[in-house]
Formats: C-alpha cells, structure tokens, sequence
C-alpha cells in the first residue's frame, strides 16, 4: 500500500496524520477527530451496531448526546495524551476507527487499550493495517509512558486475530463465553504486544 506520511514539523495541519490511498485506490485521510465530527461519528457507529458483527454494539441505537459524550472524552484524552485516537475519512465519510488509551489506574497507566473497527464496505482495502500502524507510531510520539498494549477480539474474527498477530500481538488466553452474540455466547481471545522503544 503506498501513503505518503506528513511529519509534524512540516505540516500546516497538526491534527493530519496520513494522506494517500488503499489498496483499491480509494483516497484516505488519517486525522485526529474534532467536534465537528459528532454526527459523522454517530452515523458511522450506528452503522456499525446494526450490523451486528464483532463490536461491541449488537444493534442498540446510539444517542447523539452519548455520542457527544464518548467524542468529548476521546477529543479530550488526545489533548491530555492520555490516548491517541484517528479517525479514516475518505471525502466527508468516516470509514474507520481506532485508537489506544491509557489504562487509568496508577499501576495499570503503561498499558493501552486498543480498539478499532472499519466499515463493512471498506474492508479488504488494507485500511485496518494502515490505520493500525498510524496509531501504533502516535503512540510511540505522544504516550511514551505505554509499555504494554492489549485487546480483546472474538473468537470468531479470524481475520482480525490474523491481522492482530503480524503486527505483532500475541495471544495469550480465551475467556470462554464472554460474549453475546447473536442470541447465544462467544469466546473472547485476549492478546497482547509490547512496544518497542523509538
């Protein structure tokens, strides 16, 4: 995949991260999210709920004052570097997610969390690993202090633990039935991988 990586130093717009395209030509946009953002966000996390495939919405319709909410927060941990979050925009779309945060607890705060989800009809255009890898390198920029990061997929999502495993997570447990899903239970895979210093 080619994308061309705007360093902060040159850059009129700090909040831009990536620009270029996937796969399949599409034209991507990797930023940081804005307030502006709100009811393209809460589409694009509607969608995603009525789905119902592996996130963790099943169909609930999401508020827009939650929604609100959960931007606020995220838009905030960014400032704070307590988190990096990105978001994918091709033309005014949001096509995918991601972002890692820090643990909150004093003892725990070496660790992220991390999360992600595309769009199901942007899947299979190398956006997931392009976006994966542009938090990974925020990270490292921006959250010195995360030693660790960790994940929790279904067991289900081959693809993602597949995805998950080359950028170098590892898995390290399941927790059986730890899901619901579609009227029954599903097993959650537990992973793992350390970050390397710059």
């Amino acid at each position: 995949m080619r994308f061309c990586l705007y360093k902060k130093r040159n850059m009129k717009n700090p909040k831009l991260v990536f620009l270029g395209k996937s796969k399949k030509g599409t034209n991507l946009v990797i930023r940081y999210p804005e307030v502006s953002d709100l009811k393209e966000v809460w589409r694009y996390a509607n969608a995603l709920s009525e789905e119902r495939t592996f996130v963790l919405f099943q169909g609930e319709k999401i508020s827009l004052q939650k929604e609100r909410e959960w931007l606020g927060k995220l838009i905030e941990s960014n400032k704070k570097r307590q988190g990096v979050t990105l978001l994918v925009v091709t033309g005014k779309k949001i096509v995918g997610i991601c972002g890692i945060q820090a643990k909150k607890k004093k003892i725990h705060r070496h660790i992220g969390s991390f999360a992600i989800s595309v769009a199901n009809s942007f899947r299979g255009e190398g956006i997931g690993w392009l976006l994966m890898n542009a938090v990974l390198e925020e990270t490292k920029k921006k959250l010195n202090g995360i030693k660790t990061i960790t994940l929790e997929v279904f067991e289900e999502n081959k693809a993602a633990r597949k995805m998950y495993k080359k950028i170098g997570f590892k898995e390290i447990g399941v927790l059986p039935a730890a899901l619901r899903y579609k009227g029954g239970y599903s097993n959650e895979v537990l992973m793992y991988k350390e970050m390397k210093d710059k």
